[in-house]
């Protein structure tokens, strides 16, 4: 199974409206909303996509223990109206020596969806720890 590079894309909400940040994981240079998109639309999904990054500025959830999948369901994305509950796309993170791998993807608006396809992604742990605290230093140096 082949190793992902993992990043993320943090760019205002609807500018220059909002400027709540937004944050999308970008797997090998490619968007995850963008990569959840083709997958539903490839398996028929209506609605298909509608995935925005999360705004963390607006709930209670830390990005760090976020990514660090410190509870059961992982937040990915969000709505890309800006509400975390609205749209999301959820996954279990899990840690194995020193890999990290995104799996059991589900969208629960949608129970009956089966992501069982989609993916799994999986990051060399260091890597996947560089890529998260550098997201954190960024949301950290973005505040007022």
């Amino acid at each position: 199974m082949a190793i992902q590079n993992l990043s993320f894309l943090v760019a205002a909400l609807n500018p220059p409206e909002q400027l709540e940040l937004a944050v999308v994981p970008v797997i090998d240079g490619l968007l995850l909303a963008d990569l959840v998109t083709e997958f539903e639309a490839r398996f028929g999904y209506q609605p298909a996509g509608g995935y925005g990054g999360v705004v963390f500025a607006f709930g209670s959830i830390d990005p760090l223990d976020n990514f660090l999948g410190i509870s059961s369901e992982t937040f990915l994305l969000g709505c890309d109206c800006g509400e975390l509950g609205c749209w999301p796309l959820c996954c279990c993170v899990r840690h194995e020596g020193e890999m990290t791998e995104w799996t059991n993807f589900s969208q629960p608006h949608r129970p009956d969806r089966d992501y069982s396809a989609f993916g799994p992604f999986r990051f060399e742990g260091r890597q996947y720890r560089e890529a998260i605290s550098s997201l954190s230093a960024q949301l950290a140096s973005s505040r007022p």
